[in-house]
């Protein structure tokens, strides 16, 4: 009971039980195939979730304040954006990738480190903050797939938080620094919601409707070029739209300790929303409704169910 308890204080308190190091990702460990979090993630939907989770994550005084500093998602918010899917999208239909994704965002995040939001020093690799980043992804996929998708299950709900576990060991993160079961993560998640989250200055531009973000850089020449000169006009409802959805996808709790508004219109506007897209995205073609590294990794799978058949 009091190296439990010892574990939740590293975690919220972010105090490092040695130098922030930790072994190398297994190749082994992956969310396994076929299951919740491999048939969630690569849905275009998921993409929709993101934004909630980033918002959750630097809402953190070490998160914020890193980001906040050693970012580049004023400067290059496509770029970071594409990263950060891709990154994401390794850590699930990777296979070895995923291995080598997890070791290169430990050196990445090697030299990052400052003062957070309340004067505290912080690394971006400490376990209390590493482990926070990851593990705001279980509460927004959990959330966001009662609007987007279909509610979870209790058995699905297990299984997803079993699956993320794993993308995290597959990332460095120790088991010793992870809540290790849903009756473990709650407390860990609403203790955390109650004595560290709040709205920092990164939270408020990831919610604001006014914020100045360039044209996309990226995709076909004529596309960028049309796109430019409609900027002006495309980005204030695209702002409003990414506020709209961030805010609205949080779990309702995190949404209420970060103190962002919520009204009734706006919650029904956001269920009828995603009751379009509940309909409309199971009918498209695949090549539509997955993302390209989801989809190369389900073909996969089929051929190789396929050979096994035959064999």
């Amino acid at each position: 009971m009091q190296s439990q308890r010892y574990k939740y204080y590293r975690l919220v308190s972010g105090v490092p039980s040695t130098p922030p190091t930790a072994p190398d990702p297994p190749t082994a460990l992956r969310a396994p195939v076929g299951g919740v979090l491999w048939s969630l993630s690569g849905d275009i939907r998921a993409l929709l979730m993101l934004p909630a989770a980033l918002t959750l994550q630097v809402a953190h005084p070490a998160v914020g304040a890193g980001v906040d500093e050693h970012s580049v998602f004023r400067t290059d918010p496509w770029g970071r954006g594409e990263r950060s899917l891709g990154s994401l999208q390794l850590w699930v239909y990777g296979g070895a990738e995923a291995a080598e994704e997890g070791r290169r965002l430990r050196r990445l995040h090697r030299t990052i480190n400052g003062t957070d939001t309340r004067g505290r020093p912080y690394h971006a690799l400490s376990p209390a903050n590493y482990a926070w980043v990851h593990a705001t992804g279980y509460p927004v996929y959990r959330h966001g797939a009662r609007y987007l998708l279909r509610p979870l299950d209790a058995a699905q709900e297990r299984a997803l938080y079993r699956e993320w576990l794993q993308v995290g060991r597959v990332l460095g993160i120790h088991d010793r620094d992870m809540p290790q079961t849903i009756e473990e993560f709650w407390p860990y998640y609403h203790r955390m919601l109650a004595e560290e989250i709040e709205r920092t200055v990164v939270v408020d531009e990831l919610v604001a409707t006014r914020t100045p973000v360039p044209p996309p850089d990226r995709g076909p020449h004529p596309l960028r070029l049309l796109l430019r000169a409609c900027w002006p006009l495309l980005l204030p409802p695209l702002t409003r739209f990414r506020a709209f959805l961030t805010v609205g996808l949080m779990p309702p709790d995190a949404r209420a300790a970060i103190g962002l508004e919520w009204t009734d219109a706006q919650e029904r506007r956001l269920r009828r929303f995603c009751a379009v897209l509940r309909v409309v995205v199971p009918v498209l073609p695949e090549r539509l409704r997955y993302l390209p590294r989801a989809r190369r990794a389900r073909a996969a799978h089929r051929a190789a169910r396929r050979r096994a058949g035959a064999g």
